[in-house]
């Protein structure tokens, strides 16, 4: 995003993109990232912000057993987190002029497919902060998959991550012989492959409904094996 430009203007953009990350971190975001979005499909903008924070190693560990309150509560705690740290990012954009949308809990829309325009991944990935794993979930260097991400579109200038366009997670299987759905097909991630490609997502749903009530009574759709098995995930919490 910063090619052809005079060196004023580069150092502008690097300046407002620097700027802009401090205002994320403030808010609490572990992980910022930038990339170019203008070819992702339904997107009106040039330019993706993917932001993630990650889940507490207590929390992971437990996981590894079963899905608890504790997390159930997590989950929620975490989204409002991210709707806040994207809202600053949105809000910072405005008032420099620059159009700007926070793709908040409110705003995404989630289809009968189980499925939104711009999805939190895709920006994530165009923005290099990580892959699609075998679990079909983004993936970290840093923390593997124990993240959640929320992601802000704009046509501000800023400069842009080399994107992401295929798996690292090369034989690993560890996360698809630990599903308790056998949903999970060990497909490996590229820009071209699908997410029915990766998972079975009715099948998935439908056990982690299961074995949500079954741990906590609640009736929720979380899990969490799959990614607390990672090894990204055992060499973070070691």
């Amino acid at each position: 995003m910063i090619s052809r430009v005079s060196d004023e203007e580069r150092r502008s953009i690097m300046g407002l993109t620097e700027q802009l990350k401090d205002v994320l971190y403030d808010c609490g975001a572990d992980l910022v990232g930038i990339g170019d979005i203008s070819k992702v499909e339904n997107s009106d903008f040039n330019v993706g912000i993917a932001v993630a924070v990650s889940l507490p190693k207590r929390v992971i560990i437990d996981l590894r057993i079963a899905p608890t309150k504790e997390y159930y509560d997590l989950y929620y705690s975490l989204n409002s987190k991210l709707n806040d740290i994207v809202t600053a990012g949105e809000n910072y954009l405005l008032s420099l002029g620059y159009e700007a949308y926070a793709q908040t809990t409110d705003r995404v829309k989630i289809n009968q497919d189980r499925a939104t325009a711009i999805p939190h991944k895709t920006v994530a990935t165009r923005a290099g902060l990580g892959w699609i794993g075998k679990n079909c979930l983004l993936v970290t260097s840093q923390y593997g998959p124990a993240v959640r991400i929320s992601s802000l579109l704009t046509n501000a200038p800023l400069e842009c991550n080399k994107a992401i366009d295929d798996s690292r997670c090369g034989e690993c299987r560890v996360c698809v012989e630990h599903c308790p759905a056998r949903a999970l097909k060990g497909t490996l991630w590229n820009t071209g492959v699908q997410r029915e490609d990766i998972v079975n997502v009715e099948e998935c749903y439908k056990k982690q409904n299961e074995i949500m009530y079954e741990h906590t009574g609640i009736e929720k759709d979380l899990c969490g094996k799959c990614f607390a098995m990672c090894v990204y995930v055992q060499k973070h919490c070691t």
